[in-house]
């Protein structure tokens, strides 16, 4: 059993299930005498591990038939740039929704190769809430979006209503959450939030958008690339992908993304609820945006808020500290933090408050 929890943004924590699997695997994975880390990408092994793991995410996701699925270096940052290079060859035009730090850098990146523009932003407020009825132009090659935001704990719980193709960085609430994969053209995701360690990165595309790359995208960045060769065009992430072939397999004896989304929202709402009917503690979100897995909350001052992460670290409760730009505390909340680590903060906090109130 684990002696500490750790509510880390990524990467976060691991199923320790799948880590106990590592640990059984590293020097001889199914009776191959190699450790994933160490085998070839084209041995029939690895190439299992590979279909495998497409198979799962496409069942546990639900993802249609008329969607490809690949497995990808460079984390969700490199898609910032691979999506207008994979999109942009119709109008050159793209929307883009700002809600957090990472959406903006995607909207900074889209703008180097075409007309991109910020739809709406809800920078204005620090990112504490997600805008509501947005006009976006006309003839758009694609809208791109933020479902979760890690950095300022909100969430997009409704898909906007546009003609254009919906392209969704989901990383940090991929799989902790049903996402509805038919109604965007494209989702990508690093995994170091729900899927596994970082290093690997899944992109889900819609097929008739495959073939709309601007000429000058380099041949490692255009998702055809990869789609025709099954993420195998060059050595990809090996261990990173086996690591979330195991996590897969963890999920789908958990019951799903579905049962994992209704585990997660009661994780969240222990810690919502011992907020809002506290004194001592904040957040600022609007209620109706909370993202259910990252939860900032701060005390009535910085020093207590410095306080309240060295004692937690001490009571095991690790990687508190919230973010530079937002202060105070976050706790990461993705699926493989159990529910009794989320008990053991609630019970932390209330301690805390009763003692330095």
């Amino acid at each position: 059993m684990r002696s500490v929890f750790n509510f880390s943004a990524g990467p976060s924590m691991l199923p320790e299930e799948v880590l106990a699997s590592v640990g059984a695997d590293m020097l001889n994975y199914n009776g191959t005498q190699m450790s994933v880390a160490e085998m070839s990408h084209r041995s029939k092994p690895y190439e299992e591990i590979n279909a495998e793991a497409e198979s799962l995410i496409r069942e546990l996701m639900e993802i249609p038939e008329n969607y490809s699925v690949i497995f990808v270096q460079g984390g969700a940052s490199m898609q910032f740039e691979a999506v207008p290079l994979n999109l942009l060859s119709g109008s050159s035009r793209a929307d883009y929704i700002v809600t957090g730090q990472f959406a903006e850098k995607a909207y900074k990146e889209a703008q180097k190769f075409g007309d991109i523009a910020c739809a709406a932003s809800s920078k204005d407020k620090n990112f504490t809430y997600i805008p509501k009825n947005i006009s976006f132009r006309e003839n758009l090659d694609y809208v791109h979006m933020t479902t979760n935001n890690t950095i300022f704990g909100t969430r997009c719980s409704k898909v906007p209503a546009t003609a254009a193709p919906i392209v969704a960085d989901a990383s940090s609430n991929i799989m902790g959450e049903y996402i509805d994969v038919s109604k965007f053209g494209v989702i990508y995701a690093g995994a170091q939030k729900n899927i596994g360690p970082a290093g690997v990165t899944v992109v889900i595309v819609r097929n008739d958008l495959t073939d709309k790359a601007v000429p000058a995208c380099p041949t490692m960045l255009k998702w055809q690339t990869q789609i025709k060769e099954k993420s195998l065009y060059n050595t990809p992430p090996c261990f990173s992908t086996y690591m979330a072939m195991l996590v897969f397999r963890w999920l789908k004896k958990q019951g799903g993304v579905k049962t994992i989304q209704k585990i997660n929202e009661a994780k969240a709402r222990m810690l919502y609820d011992l907020i809002d009917n506290s004194k001592f503690y904040g957040n600022t979100v609007a209620a109706e945006d909370r993202s259910i897995m990252n939860v900032p909350f701060v005390t009535p001052s910085p020093e207590l808020d410095e306080k309240f992460v060295a004692e937690a670290s001490k009571a095991g409760l690790k990687t508190l500290k919230g973010h530079r730009l937002v202060g105070g505390m976050r706790a990461s909340i993705y699926n493989a933090m159990p529910l009794e680590g989320v008990t053991k903060l609630a019970e932390f906090m209330k301690k805390f408050e009763t003692e330095n109130r």
